[in-house]
């Protein structure tokens, strides 16, 4: 979207003047500003966006812009282009592109707190939505709005209260976001009757209320499981990464603080074909509230195949730490790598659907230990496995990308600072997550995204589609 893009009508720019004041109105909250809102600056680019999406169709709708084999079809849609993702793109070499800005062009770019280091999420999400880098202004002014949104309802506190601390903390997590539907301003306006040139404004205050409640959600849910239950209130003076630090505990740790701020940013957004973004895409698709939609979504990240992939790389290591003891040399790594693939199993945290080289985000979090954990025994490890994996998986030769990605580090990270429970390093990736995949599911209700519905065949007709007999 063109940073020159215009309103179309004068009725509309006046529906989005600057606010002046603080203060509730018809549900919607007003912060005194003297720079655009986020609402605004988004609400200004939608004319041009879909102006431009219209011609693209008009002019090039039936060109033809990849082909489909059987192996890809058997193969889980792997790699078909058939998906609109505003947000981010991966190429296999270069890694993930935020609206075309790496992940060092953005840790450069986006605001950061005083006297702070790595870029604050909110920053992120301003530039998934608009394709804007933000002001430091526009991002504090953020930050105040979805600190005065992350109130929950009592019946949700009470919900995630009453819930058994042996049901999954990923479980929990998708219950008390299901259950936020209650609060829905999409829902109850698509029930009264809404035009569809409202529905991306509806779409936009549901996801920002809900990703405002999210750290408190993620809180209460850990300190019910594993600490005393008591949460702290958000602060409302401060970031979302310290408010997510300090509901969960750690805030006291600056260098935590920080790791928050970069750990939402990095695993925010990774295109639209994973299954947690597609599946809030889908189910958005037919018009589900951003709660419902999200919470389809973290269900899906849920599983061992995605997010719960960092999980299974801590454990790994610190099964590999408990078998060779301090011994790290090239030998004793190599050793270990190859007794795991000989066992039949992969080395978790290395490969990737997509990627062909080492994964950015894994590269920014290697920068992270190097700067704040150099000596610790768990990240000298982690840098052994790097330096040994690729060589030993290549001569495998069964595995497409050798090098690491992201939750090849991650777990490391958070031990390191004390957050060691396992089963809650998920929810922390779903919080992240639903910072990149609502900026698109805002976006599809601006553009007027169709519901999602493709064709699927029966073995048998793939079979008489391609002239082969079964």
């Amino acid at each position: 979207m063109a940073s020159s893009m215009r309103l179309g009508s004068a009725a509309l720019r006046s529906s989005f003047r600057t606010p002046v004041r603080t203060s509730v109105s018809n549900g919607l909250r007003f912060y005194s500003s003297k720079t655009s809102s986020l609402k605004e600056t988004f609400a200004a680019k939608i004319p041009g966006e879909v102006e431009k999406i219209k011609k693209l169709k008009k002019e090039y709708g039936n060109k033809v812009v990849g082909e489909v084999t059987l192996d890809q079809v058997y193969g889980g849609a792997r790699g078909i282009k058939s998906l609109v993702w505003e947000g981010s793109v991966l190429d296999s070499e270069e890694g993930i592109r935020f609206r075309g800005k790496t992940i060092p062009e953005c840790q450069e770019l986006l605001p950061k707190a005083p006297g702070g280091q790595e870029p604050l999420p909110e920053g992120l999400f301003w530039l998934l939505l608009t394709g804007e880098v933000p002001t430091e202004q526009q991002v504090k002014d953020l930050s105040a709005e979805w600190a005065a949104r992350s109130d929950l309802p009592k019946f949700v506190e009470e919900l995630i209260d009453r819930c058994p601390n042996d049901l999954h903390p990923m479980a929990q997590f998708s219950v008390a976001v299901t259950a936020l539907e209650h609060e829905s301003s999409f829902s109850k306006a698509y029930a009264k009757g809404m035009h569809k040139s409202q529905y991306w404004e509806h779409t936009f205050e549901d996801s920002m209320d809900l990703i405002a409640k999210l750290p408190t959600i993620a809180a209460r849910i850990y300190r019910n499981v594993y600490k005393d239950g008591k949460v702290a209130p958000v602060q409302k003076d401060k970031d979302y990464s310290y408010n997510l630090a300090n509901q969960l505990g750690f805030a006291d740790n600056k260098d935590f603080v920080e790791l928050m701020r970069l750990y939402l940013t990095i695993h925010s957004d990774h295109e639209g074909g994973n299954v947690s973004a597609h599946t809030t895409h889908l189910v958005g698709s037919a018009l589900s509230s951003a709660y419902l939609s999200l919470a389809a979504g973290l269900n899906g990240l849920a599983g061992p195949l995605h997010g719960l992939a960092n999980q299974e790389v801590l454990k790994w290591l610190v099964e590999m730490k408990q078998a060779i003891g301090n011994d790290l040399s090239d030998e004793k790594i190599k050793e270990y790598l190859w007794s795991t693939l000989n066992s039949g199993r992969v080395v978790p945290g290395y490969g990737h659907a997509v990627l062909r080289k080492t994964d950015p985000r894994y590269v920014s979090q290697r920068d992270f230990a190097l700067k704040h954990l150099p000596d610790d025994p768990m990240f000298k490890l982690v840098s052994q496995v790097y330096k040994i994996a690729p060589g030993v998986l290549t001569e495998h030769g069964k595995t497409k990308n050798p090098f690491p990605n992201v939750d090849a580090h991650s777990g490391v990270l958070l031990q390191y600072y004390g957050l060691t429970e396992q089963n809650f390093y998920t929810v922390l990736f779903g919080v992240s997550r639903a910072l990149g995949v609502l900026p698109q599911l805002i976006i599809d209700r601006a553009v007027g995204a169709p519901i999602e519905r493709p064709k699927s065949f029966s073995t048998a007709a793939y079979a008489k589609l391609v002239g082969a007999k079964l």
